[in-house]
This record gives C-alpha cells, sequence and structure tokens, in this order.
C-alpha cells in the first residue's frame, strides 16, 4: 500500500478515533487503526468491540492495499507535522511515513488479525434531524451512570417513533428526558415513509455512554441530517459518510413514565443565570461529599442555603412570584447545575409537592423540543 494525503484531512479523520480507541486493552489490535486505500481515497476503521467508527478521505493512491497502524501514535506524529502531504507506504518491516523533511518508520500489526464489523444496509433506515439529535444527547449525556452494576443504566434509551423522538437517561437520582418532533421518513429499497420496522411502532434502543459522546462529537460539525438503522444487535448512525456502529445494550430500561411525578402542585420560576449564580456561591460551603443545598421556600423568595461542619455556611435570597404554602427541600448541587447549564433559556421552572417526592426542573418557553428534570430530593 503506498498514498498521499493532505494533513489537515487525515488529521480531522483520526482525531474522530481517539475516543473510540483505549490506551489499555488485553487485545493489542484494537489500538490500532485500520487503513484501506483504494481508487481515490483511504478509508479508516476503529473499534473497541462495543462501538466502532468508519470514515474516509480523499487521498493520492499510488497502489492499492490495507494495513493497520497505532491510532495514537499516528495522531500525534500527523498533528506535530506542518501543513503538507503525508505520505505512508509500506515497507519490509513496517510502515513508512514521512512528510516535508521528516522520515519514520511505525510497526504494524496484521490485517487478519482486526475484528470484522457488522454491516449497515440490512434493517431500514430513518432521517433523524441533526440539529435535533444534537440538543437531545447533550441534555442527556450528564444524567448516565457510569459505573452501576444495572447495566441497562449505563445507557441513555432512544425511542424512535413515526413523529416525534425521545433520549431518557437517569442514574436512580435524577432523569432526564427530551422529546423532539420529526417528520416521519424512511428509506428502503427506494419506497417512501411507512416501511415496516421503523415508523410504524415504538422503537426503542439502549445507547451506551460512549456511544453518546462519540455521536455528539460526530454532531458537532455540519448540518446534514442523520441516517439512523437499527440492526438486531447493533446500532448504526450515519453522519456525514462516517458510519458510527454502536453494540446495543441488552436490557429492560426502567418505566421512566412512571417516575416523572403527575401531582407537583406549587410551581416557581426562576432566571436561569441568577439561579445558577446562587447555587454556584453557596454551593462553595456545601459539605464536600453530599454537595447538598438547600432551598428555603417562603412568599415571594426562595433562599438557597448551604452548611458544614468544617467549612460554614452560606445563604443567597433570590426573589421569585410566589403565594403557596413555606417548605424547604434539598437537592444536590451538581444535578442542579447540571440541567441548568444544558438549557439556554432565560427562565426555568420547578415544581415541587413536598419535601421528599421529586422534583421537576423545566426551561420555560424552550422552542423545538420539550424537556423534563427530574431530580431526587436529599435528606440531610
Amino acid at each position: 500500500m503506498e498514498l498521499v494525503v493532505r494533513k489537515n484531512d487525515l488529521l480531522r479523520e483520526l482525531q474522530l478515533f481517539q475516543g473510540i480507541v483505549e490506551r489499555k486493552n488485553t487485545i493489542p489490535i484494537l489500538a490500532n487503526v485500520l487503513m484501506e486505500a483504494k481508487g481515490d481515497e483511504v478509508r479508516f476503521l476503529a473499534t473497541d468491540l462495543e462501538v466502532a467508527l468508519r470514515s474516509r478521505c480523499q487521498a493520492a493512491v499510488a497502489k492499492g492495499g490495507s494495513l493497520t497502524l497505532p491510532a495514537k501514535k499516528l495522531y500525534e506524529i500527523v498533528k506535530s507535522l506542518p501543513e503538507t502531504d503525508i505520505c505512508i507506504a509500506e515497507e519490509k518491516g513496517g510502515v513508512k511515513v514521512a512528510a516535508d523533511r521528516f522520515d519514520s518508520r511505525m510497526q504494524t500489526l496484521p490485517r487478519e488479525d482486526f475484528p470484522t464489523l457488522p454491516e449497515s444496509g440490512a434493517a431500514p433506515t430513518a432521517t433523524l434531524p441533526r440539529t435535533a439529535m444534537k440538543e437531545m444527547v447533550s441534555k442527556t449525556q450528564f444524567a448516565i451512570t457510569g459505573e452501576d452494576t444495572r447495566y441497562f443504566l449505563n445507557g441513555a434509551l432512544f425511542v424512535l417513533r413515526p413523529d416525534s423522538m425521545s433520549l431518557v437517561a437517569t442514574d436512580g437520582h435524577r432523569l432526564a428526558l427530551v422529546t423532539v418532533a420529526r417528520d416521519g421518513q424512511s428509506k428502503k429499497d427506494g419506497r417512501g415513509a411507512g416501511t415496516p420496522g421503523v415508523e410504524d411502532t415504538e422503537i426503542k434502543a439502549i445507547l451506551p455512554k460512549k456511544t453518546l459522546g462519540e455521536l455528539a462529537r460526530l454532531l458537532a460539525d455540519g448540518d446534514d441530517d442523520i441516517r439512523y438503522e437499527r440492526g438486531e444487535n447493533h446500532l448504526f448512525f450515519d453522519v456525514g459518510g462516517r458510519l458510527l456502529i454502536s453494540r446495543m445494550i441488552d436490557g429492560q430500561f426502567p418505566a421512566y413514565e412512571r417516575v416523572i411525578p403527575k401531582g407537583n402542585d406549587k410551581h416557581i420560576e426562576f432566571e436561569r443565570d441568577r439561579l445558577t449564580n446562587a447555587v454556584k456561591r453557596v454551593a462553595l460551603l456545601s459539605n464536600e461529599r453530599s454537595r447538598a443545598v438547600k432551598f428555603q421556600i417562603e412568599k415571594n423568595k426562595v433562599d438557597v442555603t448551604s452548611s458544614s461542619p468544617d467549612l460554614g455556611e452560606a445563604r443567597e435570597t433570590l426573589p421569585v412570584e410566589y403565594a403557596g404554602a413555606a417548605m424547604q427541600i434539598c437537592f444536590n448541587a451538581q444535578y442542579v447545575l447540571d440541567f441548568l447549564s444544558a438549557v439556554a433559556t432565560d427562565v426555568v421552572s420547578l415544581e415541587l409537592k413536598d419535601e421528599v417526592s421529586q422534583a421537576v426542573l423545566r426551561p420555560v418557553s424552550a422552542e423545538g423540543y420539550d424537556y423534563t428534570y427530574v431530580i431526587m430530593p436529599m435528606r440531610v
């Protein structure tokens, strides 16, 4: 194999693989990216056996073929080079990577060791609006637990309906649910909307946390819609010609509709920036382990307070419109801040029932999406 490729084209693609390839793994080939040169392009593939990414870029191919190279080290070399053409050529005992006056030989691993990955195209595909998907991922990603033994909570539930789509994540202490309207569009063998299996029913899949992170990275650039396919055990997201392949988490996601309280009769609206700053400041003197802040709610005001035997105490008063009964409720400050940084509206609402029941935070007058954030109070 021998090819010449522009530095920036190669760097852009290699950068996308850095989150997928794990530095420490027991299978050496998984640290490598598979490169296949053919025609006027070079194709890339990397995987950690849970998530994989296929991509491509233009190249002048002198000799076709395929090989594998360490993804991290190749990225570091390419990043350090000046803006110029890079030559990658297979030689005896290694792979030459050269540019300008720089010359290097890299170790390779056999192409045959690279795992075979499932191909897309076997199931119907649905078109998803990119902007909406970006919103949904950013508003739920943080609520996924990292290391729960209930493995189905280590991902977010993606629900696709003919007219809308939802993404739900929970770690048992809070739940984030975002729903966006969509036009029913499905393609399979040239058939229109209404292909059985995509548009006629609710299609559910649990996406691993890492998949969502990589999807967010791919969605950051460009504005084309994305194509989604749910295979038997894998999910496929085609984002601007790059294909993200993800294993599905097998398991029963909790019945999230039951977690969202219906009878929260106390309603308070806050200016988002003011509430964010108050919680940030007050939390500085909260208990470092529990991160608890207390909302003391009275007529037309809310005192956000914290106290810690080691550090002291803090209080900030926020004027609000409220005429209900006085009450107090405690939250983890980080959980509140996660929500406040995920929304962009000027005003947010807090719906309460009492000090021991779930509270609901929502953005007020959000356009294009419906966002519900359920948060469990703390007993301090």
